[in-house]
């Protein structure tokens, strides 16, 4: 257990640093969560510090139960009211804030903060190596309802790091760092250059124009 909360909050304290160093003009810029710039991201993140059981519970009724409306409709409030500097201050200010998503426990908060955090530096080009020991967290505690619930379709394609000794799946071979894979499996599609192997393309964004 202590183990994991250091992780959490060194997840945390090198995502408030990242945030710190941003340029004014990075705040506004896309990130891998489709229709989410940084600044919504952010909000995200810091939701859980925020908000009340009881708002909580209003949002998710006017969402009508469904959470990812809510949580849309939260970070895009949250962004507009709070600054950048508020939004760092208050993941800074709650590193070692006891939050967990429901039913997912500490190694829940810990894949959330990571895979958020690569959302934004991965978007950016920020060159940030995840520690291997938070990786190998989240890697050897996938369950299958985790990967159901981002519904990204690995048919016949086997997942494989080249900095780590891990493997996901079976069929044509798709690698590439284990953070990078990490986000194919969270659904999300990648710049260019990260990702190699006949199945690459599936998962890569074309390059702007």
């Amino acid at each position: 257990m202590t183990d994991i909360r250091a992780a959490v909050a060194g997840e945390r304290a090198d995502l408030a640093d990242i945030l710190a160093g941003l340029q004014p003009d990075h705040w506004d810029k896309p990130t891998l969560c489709s229709g989410w710039r940084v600044r919504e991201l952010v909000a995200h993140i810091t939701m859980p510090y925020r908000i009340t059981l009881p708002g909580f519970l209003l949002g998710m009724v006017k969402a009508r139960g469904n959470f990812d409306r809510y949580a849309d409709r939260q970070a895009r409030r949250d962004a507009a009211d709070l600054s950048a500097a508020e939004l760092t201050e208050s993941l800074r200010q709650n590193i070692d804030h006891p939050w967990k998503p429901p039913g997912g426990g500490y190694q829940g908060a810990l894949s959330h903060d990571v895979i958020h955090g690569l959302d934004l530096t991965v978007a950016l080009g920020i060159d940030r190596q995840v520690p291997e020991d938070r990786l190998r967290h989240i890697l050897s505690d996938l369950k299958p309802r985790q990967l159901k619930y981002f519904g990204v379709d690995l048919t016949g394609v086997q997942l494989r790091a080249t900095d780590l000794d891990w493997t996901h799946g079976t069929g044509e071979v798709l690698s590439g760092k284990a953070q990078d894979l990490l986000l194919v499996l969270c659904d999300r599609t990648l710049p260019a250059g990260h990702l190699t192997g006949l199945p690459a393309p599936r998962f890569t964004r074309e390059p702007a124009p």
